[in-house]
């Protein structure tokens, strides 16, 4: 296998729904713990050092990225890092709206500086370690959803939604104008470190969406424009991780601007059905179903991404990679698998 150069190029191409010279590969994560097994080196002690710690740590991820083939490695800082660390997301948390006056008293004016205090240096860690034709992809992790329910947990923001509908509308926006505002400072720092800009925001499961269509028309589809808009005044691409069957929706989110699309399970259908209803207007990114790449052997991996890879093949804009992310649960040696059938196909 000959010598890998990434260029980032590829991913932008995907992402517009055009059609790579050289198939890249996307992951929306890559666990550190896995990425320490293939390298054999430390990464995550390094997160909480100094910042030359910091850099030396995104350069082992940008070297397990370039070893496997990847064009781009995966980069966000959560909004709910100041929020609740996800706690609420996770259904563990404490509910910090129930009133109107609840929502006037919460800090939202000194969140973004919060978030910039804590986590600038991460961005410029990550500035000083993109070797050469590499970028990431990312930016200002969490979408409105899974924010909203880092301040109202989810069984408990059905009930805000009936016993206070005033208080439940505000909430929506008013998280939305903090992402707008951290979005706008990382655009205005950063963008130069991306390829594509992107949030993970599940709005589904296996049967449907996690809340009314209507509900995410009304309250999430506008604030995701703001965002999308943003991201394209500065000359990227929009990519949206979204679990879950989806379908109601996309036609809305497409509207609102999502040039690609991420995340996809066998389960609801397999990847090459995403393509075919959505690959004339969008990038499709994703397709290795998350069981196979946990469950399987490596052979079995190679094998479905090999049967795979050309019933996709000439349908616009794709990037391959998980379903999902690579979890700590992710054998390594299936990750090494899927990419090798992948450069396999590119005839590296």
């Amino acid at each position: 296998m000959k010598k890998f150069e990434p260029d980032y190029t590829h991913m932008v191409d995907a992402a517009y729904n055009r059609e790579a010279k050289r198939l890249p590969l996307y992951e929306h994560g890559f666990d550190p713990g896995v990425v320490e097994m293939i390298i054999g080196e430390e990464v995550r002690p390094l997160f909480s050092g100094s910042y030359a710690d910091k850099v030396e740590a995104y350069r082992r991820i940008c070297r397990c990225g370039i070893q496997l083939g990847y064009d781009c490695i995966p980069f966000e800082i959560c909004v709910t890092m100041v929020v609740q660390e996800c706690r609420g997301l996770m259904g563990h948390g404490d509910v910090l709206v129930s009133s109107m006056d609840d929502l006037e008293a919460w800090p939202w004016e000194a969140k973004p500086a919060e978030y910039i205090s804590r986590f600038k240096e991460y961005f410029d860690a990550l500035r000083a370690a993109l070797p050469d034709g590499m970028k990431a992809i990312g930016g200002v992790g969490n979408g409105l959803f899974e924010t909203v329910q880092d301040f109202v947990p989810f069984q408990e923001l059905a009930f805000l939604q009936v016993d206070e509908p005033e208080v439940y509308g505000a909430l929506w926006k008013r998280v939305g104008d903090l992402q707008y505002t951290l979005w706008t400072w990382m655009l205005e720092n950063y963008a130069d470190c991306f390829a594509v800009c992107r949030f993970g925001d599940d709005l589904g499961f296996r049967s449907s969406t996690l809340i009314q269509p209507d509900e995410i028309r009304k309250h999430v589809v506008p604030q995701y424009k703001r965002i999308i808009d943003l991201v394209h005044a500065h000359g990227k691409p929009f990519l949206l991780h979204s679990c879950g069957k989806i379908y109601d929706v996309m036609d809305d989110l497409i509207e609102a601007g999502i040039d690609a699309k991420h995340s996809n399970e066998d389960a609801i259908d397999t990847f090459d059905v995403w393509v075919e209803r959505y690959g004339d207007r969008i990038g499709n990114f994703g397709g290795i179903e998350m069981n196979i790449m946990t469950r399987n052997t490596p052979e079995e991996v190679k094998a479905y991404v090999r049967n795979l890879l050309p019933k996709i093949e000439g349908h616009g804009g794709i990037a391959i990679g998980t379903g999902n992310q690579i979890s700590p649960y992710t054998e390594p040696a299936n990750w090494i698998a899927m990419t090798e059938a992948v450069r396999e196909w590119r005839g590296e």
